[in-house]
């Protein structure tokens, strides 16, 4: 075996166990894999071009816009329709009727007769129906704290408080983007295919991105209309350091579970990412300069982060004092000599929290995009074919994967109160899934599958007394009710990241760590808990804005400028 391979036998990805903790996961950054930024460089590389065919906005900010992304072969419009909504009638809550605006995401260019359609449909979300020329369907509220300070700004001829800008961080947030058929928009296998389709929530990542673009128009008209002797333009700079809000829940927080191959192909992409960069031999001048440049940005990341929840305050705080030490250890220790950035990642193992950790792995991925970006094209996953059960294996093979992937599971005293003391399940009122006390209410009937660890240990138990050398498929005839535990068993064992490895209905669950996991891949920052059931953050901050995406440097917006940075 030669040096190189050597070097890349040592250096591996991280094991399952350490990766597939609820507190780890709960602690991802966003990372140059995530959607966004995937989404972005395509459509950069790929010179789409952009067009606002319609854009009819009265002095109360009711009208409707379409926005435009023209590709190498088909082009996609956000239809946007802005309404006047009560205060007394804006809420984040999935059971809301009304909303300060709703759109959705056209497989083309509208004409009159389909936005005529989509007009009557849009507003009522999910009153109404759309076709499958639509590809998501959303919706958006204002931020009552900044909305209106941002438009009297303008209107007077002035910029808005770049403070407020900063605390807040943006104008509109989504309460939900709709895809893979909701309300009647097209099917995900529809689309999948289509080069700029194929990474994961492309079309609601471009949806959200031209949202973003017309929140920002909005506020801008709007402010014309009130004083078109005096009203400015928002400054290009400050513009961009708006975002779209995202308010996020429980409905989310299955999906990890219920979506095990793919939840393995993107840690397996993030993981083999990070270890391509650990078994660089040494650390180029051009490297370590982005490394520290996106070091301090990363410093001025946590310094404008808020939160009131008090798990997240505290994890802040460490952050920052990681970061800190961060800044010490590569001032003192340089960058230098062979094996860097294996050195230095094994520095922060021993030293970081798990939140410093993770937002290390982001740090020493941003010098690399030649090296990795080029994984992204392996993070969607062909689910329905891997979901076929081998009923030739044999119980003895069965009960192996078992011990190696749920023994965790299997140490656990299931008969214990605290250990089920939840339960998921689908609200009737609005299909989304919810998490109820157990012991408080008559969820046993009603509970889905979404315990894989609990699961596992009663599979386990019930195949004691199997023959050891005979088939699963024997097994399964007499015992049906642990189909989806053999299969998940066989999925973990062809797929080391398709299993979250801790208790998923115990009483210390905090389902926002499976939130932050998934919103991380989509690309989203300055997570805020308001809860540990519903978290709020941030998408598109720093972004550039459609017209501008060939004027910008390329995947550069990711992390706040710090002073200084060019």
């Amino acid at each position: 075996m030669d040096a190189r391979a050597e070097t890349d036998a040592a250096i591996a990805c991280r094991p399952p166990g350490t990766v597939m903790r609820l507190s780890r996961l709960g602690s991802f950054h966003q990372t140059r894999l995530s959607f966004m930024r995937v989404l972005l460089r395509r459509l950069r590389r790929e010179n789409w071009r952009f067009e606002r065919p319609v854009f009819s906005i009265d002095a109360r900010g009711v009208g409707e816009a379409v926005y435009t992304m023209r590709g190498p072969d088909r082009a996609y419009s956000l239809v946007a329709f802005a309404h006047d909504l009560p205060p007394d009638q804006r809420s984040d809550r999935v059971i809301a009727t009304a909303w300060d605006a709703t759109f959705t995401l056209f497989d083309g260019v509208p004409d009159a007769g389909d936005i005529a359609r989509l007009r009557e449909n849009v507003p009522r979300q999910e009153a109404g129906r759309v076709s499958d020329r639509e590809l998501s369907v959303s919706r958006a509220n204002r931020s009552v704290r900044l909305f209106e300070h941002v438009v009297d700004a303008l209107a007077a001829g002035r910029q808005p408080d770049p403070a407020r800008v900063d605390e807040v961080g943006y104008l509109m947030r989504t309460t939900a983007v709709y895809g893979s058929g909701k309300l009647g928009a097209a099917d995900r296998e529809a689309i999948e295919t289509r080069p700029e389709f194929m990474p994961p929530f492309q079309a609601e990542m471009l949806s959200v991105w031209l949202t973003r673009a017309f929140v920002m128009d909005l506020v801008e008209e709007m402010a014309r209309h009130r004083a078109a002797g005096t009203a400015v333009a928002l400054d290009p700079d400050l513009r961009r350091r708006f975002g779209i809000g995202n308010s996020t829940g429980l409905g989310m927080a299955p999906f990890l579970i219920s979506h095990p191959i793919l939840l393995n192909n993107w840690i397996h992409a993030r993981e083999e990412a990070l270890a391509r960069v650990r078994r660089l031999p040494d650390a180029g001048a051009d490297t370590v300069r982005i490394f520290h440049r996106m070091r301090a940005r990363a410093e001025r990341c946590v310094a404008l982060w808020r939160s009131e929840h008090p798990v997240q305050r505290q994890r802040l705080t460490a952050l920052a004092a990681d970061l800190d030490a961060l800044r010490a250890y590569v001032a003192g220790a340089g960058l230098s000599g062979p094996l860097p950035w294996d050195r230095l990642w094994r520095w922060g193992e021993a030293e970081l929290t798990e939140e410093g950790q993770e937002m290390l792995v982001s740090l020493l991925l941003e010098p690399h995009g030649a090296l990795v970006d080029g994984l992204a094209c392996c993070m969607s996953a062909e689910e329905v074919e891997g979901f076929v059960i081998d009923g030739a294996m044999t119980v003895d093979r069965l009960r192996a994967i078992l011990e190696e992937i749920y023994g965790w599971a299997l140490e656990i005293d299931w008969t214990a109160p605290e250990t089920q003391a939840r339960a998921w399940y689908v609200s009737a009122a609005k299909l989304e899934p919810r998490l109820g006390e157990r012991w408080e209410e008559d969820l046993g009937p009603y509970e889905q599958p979404l315990a894989p660890g609990r699961d596992a240990a009663r599979l386990y138990h019930a195949l004691a007394d199997e023959a050891p050398g005979g088939p699963v498929a024997g097994f399964l005839l007499r015992h049906p009710d642990h189909r989806h535990s053999v299969r998940r068993a066989q999925i973990a064992a062809r797929h080391p990241y398709s299993e979250i490895r801790d208790n998923t209905i115990g009483a210390d669950l905090m389902p926002i760590d499976m939130l932050r996991a998934k919103l991380s891949f989509f690309g989203a920052g300055h997570f805020d808990p308001r809860s540990d059931r519903w978290v709020r953050i941030n998408m598109y901050r720093g972004a550039p804005f459609p017209h501008e995406l060939h004027a910008q440097p390329e995947d550069d917006w990711s992390w706040p400028r710090a002073g200084g940075d060019a």
